[in-house]
């Protein structure tokens, strides 16, 4: 089983008036995603912040872009998707679901909604009691069959900056209580806080990816039955190099990271589910 995971992507609105930027904005977007779609996998996952507010032009626009190939693309709902208007509108417009799981013969797949609604002044996340007591059931169901949780936020202490203030899903949700119900190898991908970063704890890798304006590429996962190879997939084509700096220049409610990727450690690892046997 393959998948191809995106960071924060931001797809955003611009201002007609601002000479170079609509043409700069669909240079990136076109090329970026291009490269996104023609990667071959089972499931093609954006980790949250698909757009920079959520609204509708937004989101039409951006999956329009998506839908130019035929994939099959989950998109985890992270905070600036839920600025300009409600959960259940925008789940209307792209199709989705909140929450849910993909429970396969390799792996079971759980995509968690962490992100608070239309809350402007919080952008930490949250997650209610009702999704818990079901992730809770997932992770007990998944046995000892690899897990992969995808959401937007980070658990609290795990990746970089997410001790941070809003930089995770709040510190006073006891994540680890449900995490530790785990047989054998979880991993829990996730973007927010604009930096590459993989950090191990326990039985459980933590894999965050930096957002895609900054550092431009994804990851792709590669679940066998011995590992699970998470790769990292640069894109250098010079509609995204170019065209990102008028970006960075005048969108709102984003702000450049320059120092988005990590090291090699930070942004690839093979993550081995077979334990192996002691010699007697």
């Amino acid at each position: 089983m393959k998948l191809v995971l995106m960071g924060d992507l931001h797809y955003h609105d611009i201002d007609a008036t601002v000479a170079g930027w609509r043409e700069a904005r669909a240079a990136f977007y076109e090329t970026l995603l291009g490269r996104f779609l023609e990667l071959d996998a089972d499931f093609h996952i954006s980790l949250g912040d698909l757009t920079n507010y959520g609204t509708t032009m937004e989101l039409q626009e951006v999956y329009e872009l998506l839908r130019r190939k035929e994939r099959t693309f989950i998109h985890v709902l992270g905070n600036h998707d839920l600025y300009a208007q409600t959960r259940r509108e925008v789940l209307a417009i792209t199709g989705g679901q909140r929450y849910h799981a993909i429970d396969t013969d390799k792996a079971m797949l759980v995509f968690l909604d962490s992100a608070k609604e239309m809350d402007y002044e919080d952008w930490g996340g949250s997650i209610d009691g009702e999704q818990l007591q079901w992730f809770e059931e997932m992770v007990i169901a998944s046995g000892t069959k690899p897990l992969l949780v995808f959401a937007h936020h980070p658990v609290y202490k795990t990746t970089a900056r997410s001790e941070t203030d809003k930089g995770s899903i709040h510190p006073s949700i006891d994540m680890w209580r449900i995490l530790s119900r785990k047989e054998g190898k979880g991993i829990y991908f996730n973007g927010h806080t604009h930096v590459d970063s993989i950090v191990k704890q326990n039985n459980w890798v933590f894999v965050q990816l930096s957002a895609c304006l900054d550092q431009h590429g994804f990851r792709v996962v590669d679940i066998a039955e011995e590992e699970v190879r998470i790769t990292a997939v640069d894109v250098a084509e010079a509609g995204v190099l170019e065209h990102a700096p008028t970006l960075h220049k005048h969108m709102k409610h984003f702000t450049h990271n320059p120092n988005a990727r990590g090291t090699d450690t930070d942004r690839e690892v093979v993550v081995p589910l077979l334990t192996a046997v002691q010699p007697s």
